[in-house]
């Protein structure tokens, strides 16, 4: 068996390989300032940004209303658990919505009922990751009037993407 390589490839191959150096293992690579500092912003993010919690006080009852917004416009974020207590409310159906923007317009993207009564009092509302380029906006709703003035708190971890 023999190997036929015209003069023509032969040429070009030299060409391509007269420039690399004798021992490539021995040669540094160099990252550019800006390229070090892409990295150092990337690896950054992973330490996540810091945790958002508090409470929200509203009259649950009387009207669906805002427990938290997260994230920003234009802003890439993950949001990897959102967490609710609802211990000081005592309806019999809470409704937890998510709101979030599709195709520019905020739309209703999840929707679930608890029962205070019954159901424990902490809400894995996001258990996982769940990616935003807008803001998320949570809302609560009770059918108690008792529920009204009472503090529903939150827990959240994002990571900025």
């Amino acid at each position: 068996m023999s190997l036929l390589i015209g003069y023509g490839t032969l040429s070009e191959i030299k060409a391509k390989t007269d420039n690399l150096p004798a021992d490539p293992a021995s040669q540094v690579l160099t990252a550019s300032a800006a390229q070090s500092t892409d990295i150092k912003n990337q690896t950054d993010k992973l330490a996540g940004v810091a945790p958002v919690n508090g409470s929200a006080t509203q009259n649950w009852e009387t009207a669906e209303a805002d427990v938290i917004s997260l994230g920003a416009a234009d802003t890439m974020n993950k949001v990897h658990d959102l967490s609710l207590n609802i211990s000081n409310l005592v309806g019999t159906v809470i409704t937890v919505r998510l709101y979030k923007k599709v195709n520019g317009v905020e739309r209703k993207v999840y929707e679930q009922a608890f029962n205070a009564a019954t159901d424990p009092p902490g809400l894995p509302v996001i258990n996982g990751s769940w990616a935003t380029h807008d803001i998320i906006r949570v809302t609560l709703q009770s059918n108690d009037a008792a529920d009204n003035g009472n503090a529903v708190d939150y827990d959240c971890m994002l990571e900025a993407m």
